[in-house]
């Protein structure tokens, strides 16, 4: 697939996708969110990909929302199948994906933008964030995952008062209360998506895959001891479980095949 809006570059076993609405800030529309869609699936079943660094173009936004006219006239049926197809096709993939995805947030990250980077696995913002779902000023509530990720990430309480206030929250609140793993300045932000996902890279591949679905099940009122179980029996199946012991023995380092 040709992207419009999209920028996907493979590297190093790293899939860099950058948003590229930089006149619009980045915003969804659904072309873009055909794109992602569409990204996301081919992340997920390519071996050469060990991770993806998500951002939006620009210095100003990582994505600003929604892009509102496209739906401002949806009557409640429209309004149910634009949420589920999102849920379905994005937000859900990248949560389910096998692959970490990790959130490089280059400025604003509002509504559906910050539902994008909460589905993601890892949240790096760069200072000048600022991070917010405003839903309820237009009459709506967050429709892709939104009320439920962020309770998961932030807690109950914290989740209400940033849903029903619409309030920003800068980059230094949302790591003190837990929305993103790292602040770093804008210059150091893809540089410290690198550092994290080469470390990632050294791993065993399946048993990260395993890991990543493990802890999403713990999340989804789904038996996440059993499933964390399964999971583990499965890795000793694994040529990779035979190589890092056998490095470890050896006292080498191991080299993972993801097989």
């Amino acid at each position: 697939m040709v992207y419009q809006n999209l920028i996907s570059e493979l590297k190093e076993n790293i899939l860099y996708v950058v948003i590229n609405r930089e006149k619009a800030l980045n915003a969804l529309n659904k072309d873009t969110l055909n794109e992602l869609a569409d990204v996301i699936a081919f992340a997920g079943k390519t071996n050469e990909v060990r991770g993806v660094i998500l951002t939006g173009a620009g210095e100003k936004a990582f994505v600003a929302g929604a892009d509102i006219k496209e739906f401002s006239e949806y009557n409640a049926k429209e309004g149910e199948e634009l949420a589920k197809r999102g849920h379905e096709n994005i937000f859900n993939a990248i949560e389910n994906s096998p692959k970490p995805f990790i959130a490089a947030i280059n400025g604003f990250a509002l509504g559906g933008g910050l539902e994008l980077a909460m589905a993601c696995h890892i949240r790096i913002a760069s200072e000048n964030a600022k991070l917010g779902l405003p839903e309820v000023t237009l009459g709506l509530i967050p429709g892709y995952g939104g009320t439920q990720r962020l309770t998961q990430l932030v807690g109950k309480g914290k989740a209400i008062e940033i849903i029903t206030t619409a309030n920003m929250v800068t980059a230094a609140e949302a790591e003190k209360i837990g929305l993103v793993n790292y602040v770093v300045p804008q210059a150091d932000l893809i540089n410290k998506a690198e550092e994290i996902l080469n470390v990632i890279k050294q791993r065993a591949p399946l048993a990260i895959a395993s890991a990543i679905k493990s802890i999403v099940a713990s999340l989804n009122e789904e038996n996440g001891y059993a499933i964390e179980i399964e999971e583990f029996a499965k890795c000793f199946e694994t040529a990779d479980f035979k190589e890092g012991v056998s490095a470890f023995v050896e006292k080498r380092k191991a080299i993972f095949t993801g097989k």
